[in-house]
């Protein structure tokens, strides 16, 4: 029998998805959480051989429960299951260290199958995913923020000024000059609008 945990916030996803597992003599649900702190502390007790988890949850993310969830049960497979599938946001959960990424438009026989992979400590990625991967790694190498540079231009795009943002994170507003002007240069554009559209469309800052 392959044991799965399953966390989703929201409780008909939860049903769906243990509906088409149940229904698999050799699959068993063994537990459900709703967000990535009762993930962690479930997968702990249960050690599941898969966990399904959603990305986006109340109270943290799921990638954040990911790497807390190996830290504390390696031998677990994690398949993230969810609607987004960016860039940024594929590249984070498998460096977290998830196994999987399904998109939730699957077919039952898919993700049992799925299941089942991962339970084999196979790598399971939806077609959709697989393609964006290939398109990112056939585009040229994309420009490396600091994190302090990345910090800057996320406040830029909320509309901060460079006042606000030195204040925000204790530094003069001479130094958040610099910070953008690097910014600026590694990106190859000339003005804060730009460069913030710029980040977001490469995935280094969220839509």
């Amino acid at each position: 029998m392959t044991s799965i945990l399953l966390v989703d916030d929201h409780p008909v996803v939860r049903e769906g998805l243990r509906g088409m597992l149940t229904a698999e003599p050799d699959l068993v649900v063994c537990g459900e959480a709703d967000s990535g702190a009762a993930a962690v502390a479930l997968a702990e007790e249960t050690r599941p051989d898969v966990i399904l988890m959603d990305l986006r949850m109340p109270g943290g993310d799921g990638v954040t429960a990911i790497e807390q969830i190996l830290a504390c049960v390696p031998t677990t497979r994690i398949v993230v299951v969810t609607t987004f599938e960016t860039d940024t946001d594929i590249l984070r959960a498998v460096a977290a260290g998830a196994t999987g990424y399904l998109l939730k438009d699957f077919l039952s026989t898919e993700l049992t199958a799925a299941v089942r992979a991962a339970a084999r400590g196979e790598t399971v990625l939806a077609p959709a995913v697989v393609e964006r991967l290939a398109h990112r790694l056939r585009r040229p190498s994309l420009p490396t923020l600091s994190a302090r540079e990345t910090q800057v231009l996320a406040y830029v795009a909320t509309g901060m000024t460079n006042t606000d943002i030195g204040r925000e994170l204790h530094i003069t507003e001479a130094t958040v000059k610099t910070h953008l002007i690097r910014a600026f240069a590694k990106l190859e554009v000339s003005d804060r609008t730009a460069a913030v559209t710029k980040a977001m469309a490469l995935g280094i800052l969220p839509r």
